[in-house]
């Protein structure tokens, strides 16, 4: 007897296919929702550059250590942020252009250059605001 096993591969790979797609975790950074202006959320943050200038990030940009970016766990692409450092009252404007895995129970993940803007290179870590903003 003879079975028809491309078929079953077609049926399988197609249910594999969908639960895939309905996972936010596996989104794409290009293709994550919107996320609306106005929204805010309060974590800690962190930041990073020594070791990734130079290097393609989740959004495909070359990583420049000295831009205003950051890497956010869940807002898509080019969603501009603006930053606060709790600690020091200070912010800024930053651009989302790559993917942060929330590891440490951080909320993002400035590029050196934004956090020397908010004072947050000598700490390393602090506790931030983010509010999306137009």
């Amino acid at each position: 007897m003879r079975t028809n096993r491309s078929g079953t591969v077609v049926v399988v790979l197609a249910a594999l296919l969908s639960a895939c797609a309905s996972n936010p975790k596996l989104q794409s950074p290009r293709t994550r929702p919107k996320v609306a202006v106005g929204t805010t959320d309060t974590g800690m943050a962190s930041w990073y550059g020594p070791g990734y200038d130079g290097k393609r990030t989740a959004c495909g940009d070359r990583f420049d250590q000295n831009a205003l970016t950051a890497a956010h766990g869940t807002y898509p692409c080019d969603t501009k942020v603006r930053v606060t450092l709790l600690s020091t009252g200070r912010s800024v404007v930053v651009r989302i252009n790559d993917l942060f895995p929330n590891h440490k129970g951080r909320l993002i993940d400035l590029s050196r250059g934004a956090a020397k803007a908010i004072g947050l290179i000598g700490p390393g870590t602090g506790k931030v605001r983010v509010e999306v903003v137009p």
